[in-house]
């Protein structure tokens, strides 16, 4: 009985809707699973996952139901649900050779790609594809056959808006739930997976559609005028260089350490009578570093890549989002890639164990000029090597090391840290047992002292092999910590430990611990702790000058930290500035909240000098903020090339066939190759010793390239098997 009347429901039209609605959801979830590596971790997720696909799916179908003739009504149902299964199979076509999902952008330029696809595109099939398009095959069958019947019922429209409006609700449901999971999805987008695992492909779609045009909106407004205003002002505080420190390290490699939500706190600090971070004490302390005591990161919403972007390009994050994200795809940039290729002939890449597409670096390196870069497609792939954000550092740094000796010299690369990311949890295995940490109420503080730990192990195992194997001698090292870890929420719980008391802990303090670690280390250089009050913005005027690269005709935010007219002073992304006498907070002047830098305490009587220079700060903080916005979102940068500056062509690079490239270049060089496994004759990787449990009988994970890099099978989803094969190249 229960059958007939399920037969009976398909043969009206509402039935016939709800059947497709049914299978495409079922589809959907098999490619999610199938497919797409959506990282989904609980069963909440899980459950959003499910519901994504169907608010969607009963807005377009019910666009059916607005055709008063019966034929009609079904075509444009099944072509509604053919156009959606074919963005589906798309993406799941572009996942598995990019390990992305499909934008708006890559669809509008579908057409010059297109005629040189065909070959590959099938080679990407899978018999497991038929799924996608079999219910459709059999429903337009059963129609054909009048197994199901065309319901000749008139709906007028009270039907059809009744379904579009339960459509919009499961829509706003969705949206809900996923915003209860991950707050500010839509606005912090960290990955396009992140938004396909929550809302699924047709919003994500429709979301990138939005976010693109408001893109090409913004640069269709945009006009030289505004550029010359921020050169004007960029060359107005452009400033002389150290002759003691310009030049010091021309021609040398740099290799620049990220540590990920380090702070500066953590330099020095004993926990139970042991030091958190010996070696990197060693190294802030050393004759040989150029170390910085009040050095503060100056992130936005974009966290981690605002950081990347500061470093890179001397210009601020934009102020509602991540610029990676948003603009990253589409904007010119002038980064510290390109600008030293041109400059010196500098090889580039970037080291880190995550996915490619987090933070869209993906595309956003390829726009920098980055050469290679190695995500965790490049690493050993068994569960124990990994932990939350990606490859754990002691492994990350030990496999690097096969690519790093590849790289032609001088080199710029870049390796990014991941095991210090909150919730800073660890593996037992991975834990110091020579190291007790902090017994607080807060679980996140006891873990960050020993992921810290972990971390300054790591860069002490990178650095003895830098020793061994000779590269240290040629080469400056940056170390740099990207944001903060602790929040602001923890700083109470936290402020005994670093000689503070939690009873008077305000505002001030809490600006204070947005200190980050910045140091310049080289044998050659010539060191000191500078207490000047610094931020990201400046590191990379000051970098290039060690170089002996001239940043005059750049547009860059920053100043030479080096520069004996060097002006201390620096502004968040959220308006608070720190100078040398002050801290106030939110850029509001003296109508805000207004600190001594040095004593600490509130001023609450302004003299007239006080007066005038806090409002001279606010006043050169908001311009600051307001260029780079101006610049980043009109895309400005397009309308002007610096003297002896080649712009970036993205589409010269290939993050697939990084190993092939490196090796097709030594063989082109030959005895002109100036990568370190050539100068040595042999690979350098023998130097590398860790004690990362993970490689313990798995040396060759060290020494030896993987199969699938080794013969471009870089598909993103591998084969285990596979990852166990290894072929060495000497």
């Amino acid at each position: 009985m229960k059958k007939k009347k399920l037969i009976n429901f398909i043969q009206t039209r509402t039935g016939f809707f709800c059947l497709l609605v049914i299978l495409f959801t079922l589809k959907y979830i098999f490619a999610a699973y199938h497919d797409f590596n959506l990282g989904i971790s609980d069963l909440y997720q899980h459950i959003i996952m499910w519901i994504s696909p169907i608010g969607s799916a009963v807005l377009l179908l019910s666009i059916g139901f607005y055709f008063s003739k019966p034929v009609v009504s079904y075509v444009i149902m099944l072509i509604m649900d053919f156009a959606n299964t074919g963005l589906l199979f798309a993406n799941i076509l572009n996942y598995r050779q990019f390990a992305d999902f499909i934008t708006v952008k890559t669809m509008t330029n579908a057409a010059k790609v297109a005629p040189g696809l065909g070959k590959s595109a099938v080679a990407l099939l899978k018999p497991s594809d038929l799924i996608l398009w079999l219910d459709l095959i059999i429903v337009i069958g059963f129609l054909l056959a009048h197994k199901i019947k065309i319901d000749q019922k008139s709906y007028g429209l009270l039907t059809p808006f009744t379904i579009t409006t339960c459509g919009a609700l499961i829509l706003s449901l969705n949206v809900f739930l996923a915003e209860s999971s991950r707050p500010r999805l839509l606005g912090t987008t960290f990955d396009r997976s992140y938004i396909v695992k929550y809302l699924g492909i047709d919003t994500f779609t429709v979301y990138d559609g939005v976010k693109n045009e408001q893109t090409e909106q913004v640069n269709r407004n945009a006009n030289t005028a505004d550029l010359n205003k921020i050169l004007a002002y960029t060359r107005k505080n452009k400033l002389p260089v150290n002759p003691q420190y310009y030049g010091a390290a021309k021609g040398k490699n740099v290799i620049v350490i990220h540590l990920e939500s380090f702070q500066q706190f953590v330099i020095d600090l004993k926990i139970n009578g042991k030091e958190v971070t010996p070696f990197l004490n060693s190294i802030y302390h050393s004759r040989h570093s150029l170390s910085f005591s009040n050095f503060y990161h100056q992130v936005g919403i974009g966290r981690t890549s605002d950081a990347e972007n500061m470093l890179e390009t001397s210009t601020f994050g934009i102020s509602d989002g991540s610029l990676f994200t948003a603009l990253g795809s589409s904007n010119t940039f002038q980064a510290a890639p390109q600008i030293l290729r041109e400059n010196g002939n500098y090889t580039s890449a970037v080291f880190h164990g995550n996915v490619g597409s987090f933070w869209n670096r993906d595309d956003v390196y390829k726009n920098m000029g980055y050469n290679y870069f190695f995500d965790q497609n490049y690493y050993s792939h068994d569960q124990s090597d990994s932990i939350g954000y990606g490859i754990k550092d002691k492994v990350m740094f030990a496999e690097s090391v096969k690519y790093l000796e590849r790289m032609q010299q001088p080199f710029y690369s870049k390796f990014i840290t991941v095991t210090n990311h909150t919730p800073f949890d660890m593996d037992e295995e991975d834990r110091d047992p020579n190291f007790k940490t902090a017994d607080t109420s807060d679980k996140a503080i006891n873990n960050y002292f020993e992921t810290a730990h972990y971390l300054d192990q790591a860069i002490r195992e990178f650095f003895n092999y830098l020793n061994k194997s000779g590269l240290m001698k040629n080469t400056v090292v940056m170390i740099y910590g990207d944001h903060y870890g602790l929040s602001n929420s923890e700083n109470e719980t936290l402020a005994p430990i670093i000689g503070e008391s939690s009873d008077t802990w305000n505002s001030y303090n809490n600006v204070q611990m947005q200190r980050v670690p910045f140091m310049l280390y080289s044998p050659s250089l010539k060191g000191k702790i500078m207490n000047e009050v610094a931020g990201e913005i400046d590191v990379l005027p000051t970098l290039l000058h060690l170089l002996g690269i001239s940043n005059k005709n750049y547009i860059q935010f920053g100043n030479d930290l080096l520069s004996p007219k060097y002006k201390p002073w620096i502004v968040f992304r959220n308006g608070t500035i720190v100078s040398q006498k002050y801290v106030i907070i939110g850029g509001k002047g003296k109508k805000g909240t207004v600190y001594d830098r040095i004593s600490g305490k509130e001023i609450i009587n302004y003299t007239e000098k006080e007066n005038k220079e806090i409002a001279e700060l606010a006043k050169k903080g908001k311009m600051a903020l307001k260029y780079s916005d101006l610049l980043n979102n009109h895309n400005l940068l397009r309308f002007y090339t610096p003297k002896g500056f080649k712009p970036v062509d993205p589409g010269q690079f290939d993050y697939l066939s990084n190993f092939q490239q490196m090796e097709a270049l030594r063989a082109k060089l030959k005895t002109k190759s100036t990568a370190l496994i050539s100068t040595h004759k042999r690979s350098t990787t023998r130097f590398y010793r860790t004690d990362a449990p993970e490689l313990n009988g798995r040396h060759n994970e060290i020494t030896e390239i993987p199969e699938s890099v080794a013969e471009n099978h870089l598909d993103k989803k591998k084969d285990n098997d596979s990852q166990k094969k290894k072929r060495e190249y000497n």
